[in-house]
């Protein structure tokens, strides 16, 4: 079985509230359940792609100072 998983979260998430990702979030989060990890993953990269240079390197420095914890 061949999963397109970037296509499954936009579709899941099309039609969504703010306050709908950020509940998912958070709860993917809160739950540490490894099988969110690619959902969360394609938000990312949504993210990601959609942000400048400066956000991406804001980004960049927020993962590189909280990795160290």
């Amino acid at each position: 079985m061949n999963i397109d998983i970037r296509k499954s979260i936009k579709e899941n998430f099309k039609d969504s509230a703010l306050e709908d990702f950020r509940s998912s979030i958070v709860e993917s989060i809160s739950s540490k359940e490894e099988l969110a990890l690619p959902g969360l993953g394609v938000l990312f990269e949504i993210l990601w792609s959609n942000s400048t240079e400066q956000q991406q390197n804001d980004f960049l420095k927020i993962i590189q100072e909280h990795i160290k914890d």
